[in-house]
């Protein structure tokens, strides 16, 4: 019997070796992943600054971005129907242009409620970024390498920003350094942000649509066109069979929850862990420290040197995935940031709470990415984008809670009972990562689940 179309392509991707459309496709991937995360790294680092200009309140910079991780929960959660049944490669691109816009007009907003509203819109297309990120250069990536291309997206959009973010905040605190100034601050950094994102968007309308979408969703040719676009030799398209997956109708929403409720309500756990952890606590900590007696300034150099955890766990993954495994590596890393989080919760001193912060950022980021990489696997093609993002989403929704709960913990019960909270909640996402599916390490995506009709 011939191969099926499906088969043949994702066999073909599976063992190719990189050509000048695969670097592209990579970069272009991880330069918006850079304007996405480093959009909601560096709220933390700007709340000083919108407090100190007096234009919003605490509780209004909470509302804002609460507004932003509600809008990231319905596009990350709703953008894998969309992209699921219709392709990735348009959602990627509108989900990019709503984004940079947005983020624009939240720079330029006259009052507090206008910058909610656009911070909520902004959210939208922040949220559909992520899930599509790593579902698209995943079905673009050679099985064998798969995991270290992954970590280097992430090291490029996912974990540089972190320090090059908090390093924008300061080189804008120190251009503005008059406290009349302080609106100047965020203004401008979400301004450069929304344009940079625009920039990309631009750029991006020369990916290829996904060659493992176009063959489950009844367009054959067109992927065995991007194939040779690839330097892949391709069979004529009679020569290939076809099977209920090569058209698929199936509803991913029923894909997911039908067939794999385990891996879903598992990874559902583990982003709410990671999110709560990076997020939640991300922007909350130079506050912290400034309400400790730190100056914004000195507050922000400290969360600036632990930050720097953040390249460094990503150069870590691009060995241990394709090495040890996704799972082992998450597993013992969720670990590790829990029994870290005790450990700065003590910290007495600077050089004390600068090493704790250090390592638990670096178990932080080593236990969250490899685990959304891994997330990112383990759900067949018609419905890897839907599977993903309802994981991710149902997090990032948990986190919208968690960042005031965060506060209102730390001013209720002190910051010790903070991250005794924090830690168990990684000690329970440790356990959760055993059921997100099989290792992934060194296989094909069709073997980890494969496409259904």
């Amino acid at each position: 019997m011939a191969q099926t179309i499906e088969a043949f392509v994702g066999d073909a991707l599976d063992k190719a070796k990189l050509s000048p459309l695969h670097r592209r496709v990579i970069a272009l991937i991880a330069a918006g992943y850079f304007f996405d995360v480093i959009d909601f790294t560096i709220f933390g680092s700007l709340v000083p600054y919108i407090l100190k200009s007096n234009f919003a309140t605490g509780a209004e910079v909470a509302a804002v971005g609460s507004a932003t991780i509600f809008g990231m929960f319905i596009g990350t959660a709703g953008q894998g129907q969309f992209s699921d049944r219709f392709g990735r490669r348009f959602i990627y691109q509108f989900n990019l242009l709503l984004f940079g816009l947005f983020t624009i007009l939240g720079a330029l907003s006259p009052n507090v409620t206008l910058l909610i509203i656009c911070r909520f819109i902004a959210g939208l297309g922040l949220g559909a970024e992520q899930p599509l990120c790593f579902a698209y250069a995943g079905e673009y990536s050679p099985k064998a390498i798969r995991g270290r291309i992954l970590a280097f997206i992430h090291f490029i959009g996912g974990a540089c920003v972190w320090p090059l973010g908090t390093a924008l905040v300061l080189l804008f605190g120190s251009i503005f350094a008059a406290p009349e100034q302080a609106a100047n601050v965020w203004r401008g950094v979400w301004l450069l942000i929304g344009i940079g994102a625009l920039i990309v968007w631009v750029f991006r309308f020369t990916l290829p649509e996904s060659p493992r979408y176009l063959a489950t969703h009844g367009r054959g040719q067109q992927a065995l066109d991007v194939l040779g676009r690839l330097g892949i030799a391709t069979p004529p398209l009679n020569d290939l069979s076809t099977s209920a997956a090569s058209n698929t109708r199936s509803d991913p929403f029923g894909v997911v929850f039908r067939m794999f409720p385990i891996r879903v309500i598992a990874g559902m756990i583990c982003f709410t862990a990671f999110f709560g952890v990076a997020i939640g606590l991300g922007a909350w900590l130079p506050n912290m420290m400034n309400a400790k007696g730190f100056t914004i300034t000195k507050s922000l150099q400290y969360t600036l040197a632990m930050n720097f955890a953040v390249p460094c766990a990503s150069i870590f993954m691009m060995y241990a995935l394709d090495k040890w495994g996704r799972k082992i590596t998450s597993i013992l890393a969720f670990v590790g940031a829990a029994v870290m989080a005790m450990a700065f919760a003590n910290a007495a001193t600077p050089a004390q709470l600068m090493i704790a912060g250090f390592i638990m950022v670096f178990f932080v980021q080593v236990s969250g990415n490899a685990m959304q990489i891994f997330a990112s696997e383990v759900f067949p093609t018609n419905a890897r984008a839907s599977g993903f993002g309802w994981a991710a989403g149902v997090g990032r929704l948990a986190t919208a809670f968690i960042m005031p709960t965060i506060l209102w913990v730390q001013n209720a019960y002190g910051l010790t009972t903070v991250f005794v909270c924090l830690a168990i909640l990684l000690v329970v996402a440790a356990v959760s990562v055993i059921q997100l599916g099989p290792e992934a390490r060194q296989k094909g995506l069709d073997e980890i689940a494969a496409p259904t009709g």
